[in-house]
């Protein structure tokens, strides 16, 4: 199956983003919240937003997968997926934001879950 290869990538990055945030907290000293820290606080928004997005984007590509959609359009999206949350966590994690890196990350984002559910709707 391709996407459990996807989801194993997914799942390493959340720890790398998660343990970002840990390593963040240890260092600034602040347990819970962000005591007022930008880079804290903006460690804290990638890895909530990860969370909110990733989940339900992975659970309609493993859906396209079980419809027998090609390998070529499942990497094609899995793909874009990974370069839009690498792209998204870039760019919100810098305190001065080039807001291009936000935009064109969540544009991939959004692109896959309505490429996804689109194809799913469809066939």
């Amino acid at each position: 199956m391709i996407t459990s290869t996807y989801v194993a990538l997914f799942a390493l990055f959340l720890v790398f983003l998660s343990f970002r945030v840990l390593l963040l907290r240890r260092s600034k000293g602040v347990g819970v919240g962000t005591g007022g820290d930008l880079t804290l606080e903006r460690a804290i928004r990638v890895h909530s937003n990860f969370t909110e997005y990733v989940p339900i984007a992975l659970l309609l590509l493993y859906f396209i997968e079980k419809s027998g959609t090609s390998g070529i359009v499942l990497h094609s999206l899995f793909i874009a997926l990974l370069l839009g949350r690498i792209v998204h966590a870039y760019g919100v994690s810098q305190v001065d934001e080039n807001y291009t890196f936000r935009v064109f990350g969540m544009f991939l984002t959004l692109g896959v879950l309505i490429s996804a559910s689109i194809r799913l709707l469809i066939f």
